[in-house]
Parts: structure tokens; sequence; C-alpha cells
């Protein structure tokens, strides 16, 4: 009798362990049950995928030993995106996937990205973030007790508005145009007669319904995605003045308590969601490929598309020189210097 009960508690304990292993290895590592993700909005947007395609790749990777969650819409800060990086300073973020606008505010270097007509396209913007800039603006970030591990892409930023065609700096006088964050949006508008209003993009959608602002500045993903055409939003044009990159980041004290190992596998999964998440961001826009797939669809929508020849981009780019280059002493003199060299190198 004793033999066939120790017999049976054997057999239980075999097939127990392997269901208790990945419980056991997080104690034995002092690993949390989860991780908190943080991003702004959700999906389908590319921007909130990136976030669920990395916490999707850690926890399958990890086996379950790493288990990361993620809490769209900044949900974690009360909806304000700006917070981000303190709150995951503060311990109240584990990971996030951050914008540069967001953070420019406390990483003045971020700004980098917000200097009008920079970078012309997808090319530069790449030789950028790839290059020693982004390398630069990283070891920064590490600074403030953050460790970014990626890049990603929000797009660039293009005009939308409900009164006119923009194909000049004179269109925009007086024109109420909303901006997310950050004094150099401010600049650049009021030096292209624009009236500038900062909100959140909560508040965005019902002024734009409203008329409370004419216009706006986003990627022409977040344009679709949120049917800004049924907001008055039938002008569009693109003219890449600036991109917002994104950074695939975690907690210093996250990152410290991970092993070697899953140290590694972490950044790698998080170079895998910054590459899935930059294709996504540029899908459709006809810069790489052939697909043009989001240009069609503003047409079927019947939003009015002006592409800026390059001379006409060039009009913007001067009447915005002055901010650029109030903008470019506050971001570093040098940083701006090698990201400069960095675009002329492939244009």
């Amino acid at each position: 009798m004793n033999t066939a009960i120790t017999r049976r508690s054997a057999v239980l304990a075999g097939l127990v362990a392997p269901l208790a292993a990945p419980v056991v290895a997080r104690a034995q590592a002092g690993y949390r049950a989860e991780y908190k993700l943080s991003v702004v909005g959700n999906r389908p947007i590319p921007f909130a995928e990136g976030a669920f395609i990395w916490a999707d790749l850690i926890t399958q990777r990890s086996g379950g030993r790493i288990q990361v969650k993620v809490y769209p819409g900044s949900q974690l800060v009360g909806g304000d995106q700006t917070r981000e990086l303190l709150a995951m300073r503060q311990g109240v973020i584990d990971f996030a996937v951050l914008s540069t606008i967001n953070i420019s505010p406390q990483v003045r270097e971020a700004s980098l990205f917000q200097l009008p007509f920079l970078m012309p396209d997808h090319r530069a913007f790449d030789a950028v973030i790839r290059g020693e800039p982004g390398r630069d603006i990283f070891s920064v970030i590490e600074r403030r007790e953050v460790v970014p591990l990626a890049w990603g892409e929000n797009g660039f930023r293009e005009i939308s508005n409900s009164k006119r065609a923009i194909r000049a700096p004179s269109d925009l006088r007086g024109m109420k145009i909303r901006f997310a964050a950050g004094n150099i949006f401010k600049d650049i508008y009021e030096a292209l007669g624009a009236n500038p209003v900062q909100m959140s993009f909560a508040d965005l959608q019902p002024a734009l319904s409203t008329g409370a602002v004419d216009g706006q500045e986003n990627p022409i993903n977040l344009f679709l995605a949120f049917r800004m055409d049924t907001l008055a939003q039938k002008h569009l044009t693109i003219w890449n003045y600036v991109n917002d990159p994104l950074v695939f980041a975690l907690s210093k004290q996250v990152w410290n308590s991970f092993s070697a190992a899953d140290q590694q596998l972490v950044r790698e999964c998080a170079e895998e969601a910054g590459r899935q998440q930059i294709a996504l961001t540029r899908k459709g826009l006809g810069m790489e490929d052939a697909d043009r797939s989001s240009l069609e669809e503003l047409a079927r929508r019947g939003v009015e598309t002006t592409v800026l020849s390059a001379a006409e981009k060039r009009a913007f780019a001067q009447a915005t020189r002055p901010v650029y280059q109030k903008w470019a002493g506050t971001v570093g003199a040098d940083l701006v210097r090698k990201a400069e060299a960095a675009v002329s190198a492939v244009s």
C-alpha cells in the first residue's frame, strides 16, 4: 500500500513539475509575475502594434518566464503621454514604446527629429537613427535610468485642414493648427503665420469636429485609423516636415534584474518588433515599393492630397529656418552637425 502511494505521488510530481517550472524559474530569478508596457494609442495603429509585437515576442521566446502586458492609451499615466518617461524612472512603468516628441521636454536631444525639414525622406531618416546621431541619443536616454534597445517609427508628420490645400507658407496664415507637445512646434507654426494650439490627442477629435481648430499634423496611418476625413479634414499636404521616431525601452532597474541571457533576448525582441513596426508605418505610402494603398484610401474617402515638390518644400524650409537655427542650439550643435552629415551622405 505504501509503495503504491509512493509511486502515485512520484507520477503526480512528474506531471506538475513541468507546469510549475516557469513559475519556479521566475521566483528563483526574482522576476515579477507581470511587467507593464505602456504605449500611446491602441491597435490597429502601427505605433501601438509595435508594443504588442514586442510583448508577445518576449513572452513567447522566454517560454513564459517573462510575462509582459501592454497597457495601451497611456493609461498608466492617466492618458498623459508626456509623463511616460518620468513614470518609468519612478517605477510605475516597466517597459514602453516612447515617442521622441513626447520625451523631448525631458530629453532635449530628442528634439533633433523635430528640426523642420532636416530629413526629407526615409533614407535620410534611417541614416540618422542608425548612425552616430541615433547612438548618441540612446546614450543620453541611458543617463535617465532608462535603457533604450531599438528604434521604431511613428512616421513623417503631414498636415491636414478643413479650409484649403496647403502649397505655400501663406496658405497657413491664420489657421488654428493643433500640435501635441513641444515648444518647437509652436515656433514652427508661428513662423508660418498659423495659430498653433497645444492639446492632447483625446481632445483633438472633438476639437476638429466642432471647428475649434482648423487642422492638425500627424502621420497618414493615424489620419486613416482615426477617420479624420469625417472630422472635416478634407485637405492633406504631404510635406515630410518632421518625423517621430519611437524608442523601445525599459527601466534600468528592470533591465538590471534580468540575467545576461534574458537581456539579450529582450533586446533581440525589441529589434525585431522595431523592424516590424517600421514596416507597418510605411505600408501603403508608395515610398519604398509600389504599394500605394494608403494614398489610394485617402482618395476613396474624398481627401484632396497635395504632394509638395522639392521647390515648394524649400519655401517652407526657408520660412522656418530661424526656428531650425534657434532649436539647433537647444538640441546641441555637435549632434545637429552629425545628423546633417548623415543626411547629406544619402542625399
